[in-house]
């Protein structure tokens, strides 16, 4: 069942990366979402990755709102350019501004601020404090070996298969959003009981 996506929380680098297509992607993500008429929802920087994104969105004609801390505002890192720009003073705050502005997410390649943003929604999720789909572009196999982690603990029974595939996973940013608009939230319990230990 296709559901309505008004806006997509987008985590990625604020450096480039090393390959040329981690950005070309990054704006192919862009230019759909202003397409679809679908919110970006991002850390609110001009650089790198996260600044591709925001600016392939506006070109496109679409909404950004970007979510910034003072402290990271203050080294004029700060799009200033953005449909909306929300200062907040911790990343705490950052983060949960971001998750309730947004009905899925995306991650895009990055380092430890992307896949702690990220995770944290996808824990949420899992632990039904909210029911919003997580995705991963995996961009030139970047997250290769981040699949294999989760398949591992799934195998190993850190992770129950349903929320393994809470996981989405798409090479392309229109397979990986349509992906997102088809999610079916999951009723399955975050606890192991003793028996399926």
């Amino acid at each position: 069942m296709e559901r309505r996506l008004s806006a997509i929380a987008v985590y990625c680098g604020s450096s480039p990366g090393a390959d040329p297509v981690f950005a070309d992607v990054a704006r192919q993500l862009g230019t759909l979402l202003a397409q679809r008429r679908v919110e970006l929802v991002y850390g609110g920087g001009h650089v790198g990755l996260m600044g591709t994104v925001a600016d392939a969105v506006l070109a496109g004609g679409g909404s950004v709102h970007g979510v910034i801390t003072r402290a990271l505002e203050a080294k004029e890192v700060a799009h200033t350019q953005l449909t909306s720009l929300q200062v907040v003073s911790t990343m705490h705050e950052r983060k949960s501004a971001m998750a309730d502005r947004a009905d899925a997410f995306c991650m895009l390649p990055g380092g430890f601020g992307t896949f702690d943003e990220f995770f944290e929604a996808v824990t949420w999720t899992q632990l039904g404090i909210h029911a919003k789909p997580c995705g991963v572009l995996n961009v030139g196999g970047f997250y290769d070996p981040l699949v294999e982690l989760l398949d591992a603990a799934t195998r190993e029974r850190f992770l129950l298969p349903a929320h393994r595939d809470m996981v989405l996973v798409a090479s392309d940013p229109e397979a990986m959003v349509d992906r997102l608009s088809s999610w079916v939230p999951l009723v399955v319990d975050k606890w192991l009981d003793r028996a399926q230990r």
